[in-house]
């Protein structure tokens, strides 16, 4: 017959969407303030140019899922007002840059490949194509043209 201190579906998500945390605005930083290990950046940026590194073919064409795809690389030079950075495009991220597209880079991070800056999107953000800015990017201060060392200092006590 009728049941005891049960509750209907929809107030039970109702009461749980209260308990979760509300999402962030995101932080939109410019490209010369990328440091060396850094992550989480939130960038809009153009694509100067791209140009594809690798494009490999399955090994066992005949398996299904993820690993019978292409895998393709490109780097892409991308910039915006304050300057440029090599940013590492993998598979479906080739498609999007496109020279002269305006794109948001999210939850960017920044790799270190021969003791220079790169840019990288992985699983966990997202790479998207926005209406075209009004920026002119600065393409004499390439940010991955800057080596870096590491250096292991050794404190005295």
């Amino acid at each position: 017959m009728a049941t005891k201190g049960s509750s209907s579906p929809t107030q039970q998500q109702a009461g749980s969407a209260g308990n979760k945390p509300g999402l962030r605005k995101p932080v939109f930083v410019k490209v010369d303030a990328l440091k060396p290990g850094t992550t989480g950046h939130t960038l809009v940026v153009k694509v100067v140019n791209s140009n594809t590194v690798l494009n490999k073919k399955p090994r066992n064409p005949t398996f299904r899922g993820t690993q019978n795809q292409n895998t393709r690389i490109a780097e892409c030079l991308v910039g915006d007002e304050t300057g440029t950075i090599l940013f590492t495009a993998r598979n479906d991220q080739v498609e999007l840059m496109k020279p002269g597209n305006t794109v948001i880079l999210r939850n960017a991070k920044i790799d270190m490949f021969k003791g220079s800056m790169r840019l990288a999107v992985d699983k966990w953000g997202r790479v998207e194509v926005a209406e075209p800015a009004n920026f002119v990017v600065k393409e004499d201060n390439n940010l991955s043209l800057v080596e870096y060392e590491l250096v292991n200092v050794v404190e005295e006590s």
